[in-house]
């Protein structure tokens, strides 16, 4: 399994990698990672499920307990079940979102895929997405997730993220340059 340095070096990425060898020699992949989106989801919704998991004052047992009956509530499998009874005996769920985030990065990056994000001043088409979307897998060789944002601020262009590397082609960058340029 190729796991970047980046993600193993962090105590997330481990837990997360720990978490995908586990699914894998299961075969639940595909159901650990739709059991974190869930989780993931639950977390950003409910003001209480986050401070359970990131409160120190609360026990080791009571954390455990609050994501016992958490994970019953979303119907999450055994294997997740578990994991965060590890994470809170270990007193580690306040980094849940951070491994849920490292979990689907290394499951993309298994499947050959590549997230990428693409802000714009407007609202791009259906079939400019998927024109962008098939020029950044071209030139990347891998299936890109294609994420689209907009930004009043560029003015017009696009400024792309895919991984560390920034392509940005917008107004506001150009006439920034342009400024500092008459500047000199």
């Amino acid at each position: 399994m190729d796991i970047s340095a980046g993600i193993q070096a962090s105590l997330a990425g481990r837990y997360a990698s720990a978490l995908f060898e586990l699914a894998s020699e299961n075969g639940s992949v595909t159901a650990v990672e739709t059991d974190l989106e869930t989780l993931g989801e639950a977390l950003r919704e409910s003001d209480d499920l986050a401070n359970a998991t990131s409160n120190p004052q609360l026990s080791r047992g009571e954390q455990a307990k609050a994501v016992e009956a958490v994970a019953k509530h979303l119907g999450l499998s055994a294997l997740t079940t578990n994991f965060l009874g590890v994470l809170a005996g270990n007193r580690r769920l306040s980094k849940l979102p951070a491994m849920i985030a490292a979990f689907k990065a290394i499951a993309a990056a298994q499947r050959g895929e590549v997230s990428a994000t693409v802000t714009s001043a407007h609202a791009l088409t259906d079939e400019q997405v998927r024109a962008l979307k098939d020029k950044l897998t071209a030139r990347v060789g891998r299936t890109v997730i294609l994420t689209a944002d907009e930004d009043p601020d560029l003015l017009g262009g696009l400024v792309v993220t895919i991984g560390s590397e920034r392509i940005d082609a917008s107004i506001r960058t150009r006439l920034n340059s342009l400024s500092q340029a008459m500047k000199a």
